[in-house]
């Protein structure tokens, strides 16, 4: 009984903790001073699209790159190549212009925003933080009537200020979930990155 005690203890240590205004405060400065720092940022993603229409998860990988002030490309080299980049408020599919889908719009604008560091005041979201060792877990539900068709929360996970995954939940309970991995940032990107 002593041992299950001790390996329930143990496990209570690793969940989420809220975190308190002051935590809130010092991690939303960590995350604006990293932003005002960074110029390009480069990493790897993989994106699992889970839906219970299917067996498992959809699985999609390639690449991400951001120039300031808001260029971002998704690179996507598995299981098909193409390209999403958005720029100057617009899509681009292949180098064709498409309208823009709402969930994309809204990844964009959050990739976009956790590196440039004005994410936390976006009036179609409540917030709420929680805390687990390094790791810092920030809750956006949407409150918009337009959006909630669409998405009903996002979920950041960041490391050392940065983002590491996303989590898009759609009313349905279906979510899209991407893990950026091997992040550089101020990283030297290729002449053209961006180019249609």
């Amino acid at each position: 009984m002593k041992y299950i005690v001790l390996f329930l203890v143990s496990l209570s240590s690793f969940a989420q903790q809220p975190m308190k205004e002051t935590e809130i405060r010092s991690f939303q400065e960590g995350v604006q001073k990293l932003a005002t720092q960074t110029e390009t940022l480069t990493a790897s993603f993989q994106q699992l699209r889970h839906s219970k229409y299917l067996a498992k998860a959809a699985e999609s990988s390639g690449s991400l790159s951001f120039q300031k002030p808001g260029s971002v490309l998704w690179k996507y080299t598995a299981p098909a190549a193409y390209s999403v980049l958005f720029r100057d408020n617009k899509m681009y599919v292949q180098g064709r212009r498409k309208d823009v889908n709402k969930r994309l719009e809204k990844l964009n604008a959050l990739v976009r925003g956790s590196v440039t560091g004005d994410m936390f005041d976006a009036p179609e979201f409540s917030f709420s933080y929680e805390k687990s060792g390094r790791k810092i877990l920030v809750r956006m539900v949407t409150r918009e009537a337009a959006l909630k068709r669409y998405i009903r929360e996002i979920e950041l996970t960041f490391e050392d200020f940065a983002v590491s995954q996303v989590i898009m939940r759609e009313p349905s309970d279906d979510y899209t979930q991407i893990v950026l991995k091997n992040r550089v940032v101020n990283g030297r990107l290729q002449a053209g990155t961006f180019d249609l």
